[in-house]
């Protein structure tokens, strides 16, 4: 099945390294690439009502001009080490926003997938997450998005963790990223929970038991782990099996919104260390 991949890139090494991240992830399948590059003027909002620069003002042709060389140069960059031929190249260059340009490119091109880096071209180096990532994988939720940390290279996944509090109900189709990419690449699906409570209720039950049937075809394990905050039982897990990536669904925003706000981002250093897989409440 072919698959529709939407890259953002502010031309940033942390992008660039999103990019190699995805095409080594989908190396062997057929996949149409979209490179999206969402340009703005110094000086103007685009989230604001004021006025815009038109085309043909000295301001826009100048960054409509910067992201075009940019194109060129990240295409140039790219036939050098990739020469794929299950893989197509798109490149989009528009004056929006970011969450704008990405909803915008993912309603007109059927995308699958958003890959893009934690950090933009402006990022602290004391920050894990920049806002626009947190925002990208807060708000777009026609389709999951991948977050690649800058400092991670890609290895083929092993083990995926997929933490959860069994609080709600499981949809196979919410599921299917983390499925389609553990199978893709024979890793093992590890089921975190961190315990509260000296028993699952009967809802909590119910519910892993949805996700047992779910998960049937897939390599995978529960784990339990007691007197740990969230954050790091979580951290500790990962970094004590050197996980490959971890897996959230944002549901209405409750465990998954807890977990990526800012203090907890901070605090949660395996956010640099490994990819985060964001995956939808199908029913939002």
């Amino acid at each position: 099945m072919d698959k529709r991949v939407l890259l953002p890139t502010d031309f940033s090494k942390n992008a660039l390294n999103a990019i190699r991240y995805a095409l080594d992830l989908y190396q062997d399948q057929i996949c149409e690439f979209y490179f999206l590059n969402a340009y703005q003027v110094n000086g103007y909002s685009i989230d604001t009502m004021m006025m815009f620069p038109e085309p043909g003002e000295p301001a826009y042709e100048a960054a409509k001009k910067a992201s075009e060389e940019g194109f060129e140069k990240l295409m140039d960059i790219l036939e050098l080490h990739n020469d794929n031929p299950k893989h197509t190249f798109h490149t989009i260059s528009t004056f929006n926003s970011l969450l704008y340009a990405i909803k915008d490119t993912i309603a007109k091109n059927d995308i699958d997938i958003v890959v893009m880096g934690t950090k933009g071209e402006t990022g602290a180096a004391s920050v894990v997450f920049g806002t626009n990532t947190v925002n990208i994988m807060e708000k777009v939720t026609e389709c999951a998005v991948l977050a690649v940390p800058e400092v991670v290279r890609f290895v083929k996944p092993k083990e995926i963790v997929f933490p959860t509090d069994y609080k709600t109900a499981f949809k196979r189709k919410e599921l299917n990223y983390l499925i389609e990419i553990a199978k893709y690449h024979d890793a093992f699906i590890r089921v975190l929970h961190i315990v509260r409570e000296s028993e699952l209720s009967h809802e909590q039950q119910v519910n892993k038991e949805l996700l047992e049937a779910i998960l049937k075809d897939t390599s995978h394990s529960y784990h339990n782990l007691t007197d740990h905050k969230v954050p790091i039982g979580i951290s500790a897990f990962i970094e004590s099996r050197e996980s490959d990536m971890i897996a959230f669904i944002n549901k209405k925003h409750n465990f998954f919104g807890s977990m990526l706000s800012k203090p907890l981002v901070k605090e949660m250093g395996y956010h640099s260390k490994i990819p985060v897989l964001t995956m939808h409440d199908v029913s939002q």
